[in-house]
């Protein structure tokens, strides 16, 4: 077993959770921020069903990349936000699917201009990145939810209104 069998196993046990509570969003509060800086709703929950796609794609390309620039679409509709969650996934596991450890050591760079930001293993950039960076935003999204009365599934356990071991 090789250093992505692990991660693909973690992402694909992940993309159910993150469907559940993506599958929750509701299509009238898309454009509800919490404060002025933050995200919309809309914004965060598209950002959200991105993530893996658009990182596995950073992460199999050439080993050193320029900063992208960060924008926040918005979703016209909560029904596109499964679609993109389901692109996203199977464009990750295409992606990283095929990589040997060799690889997933090899060191990835990301330069703004001719500054490097960072210098890390790919697989530390999926780990970092893919993983822990999409599960906070999810995490993020469940209080957007919470702070619009939305019922929030079970993620690693019973939520305030779900219990699977009830």
């Amino acid at each position: 077993m090789g250093l992505i069998d692990g991660i693909l196993q973690e992402l694909e046990q992940e993309s159910h959770t993150t469907r559940r509570v993506l599958e929750r969003v509701p299509d009238n509060k898309l454009a509800w921020r919490p404060h002025e800086k933050a995200r919309t709703l809309g914004e965060l929950a598209l950002h959200v069903a991105i993530v893996p796609g658009s990182v596995a794609e950073l992460v199999a390309t050439q080993s050193t990349v320029q900063a992208p620039k960060f924008t926040d679409p918005s979703p016209k509709s909560a029904s596109e936000l499964i679609p993109a969650l389901d692109e996203g996934i199977a464009k990750a596991k295409k992606l990283l699917g095929g990589m040997d450890d060799a690889a997933l050591m090899g060191t990835w760079r990301m330069m703004k201009g001719e500054r490097e930001l960072f210098a890390l293993p790919r697989v530390a950039l999926l780990r970092s990145i893919m993983l822990n960076h999409w599960y906070h935003h999810r995490g993020q999204l469940t209080v957007y939810m919470r702070e619009l009365g939305v019922s929030i599934p079970s993620i690693y356990g019973p939520s305030a209104d779900e219990n699977p071991f009830a």
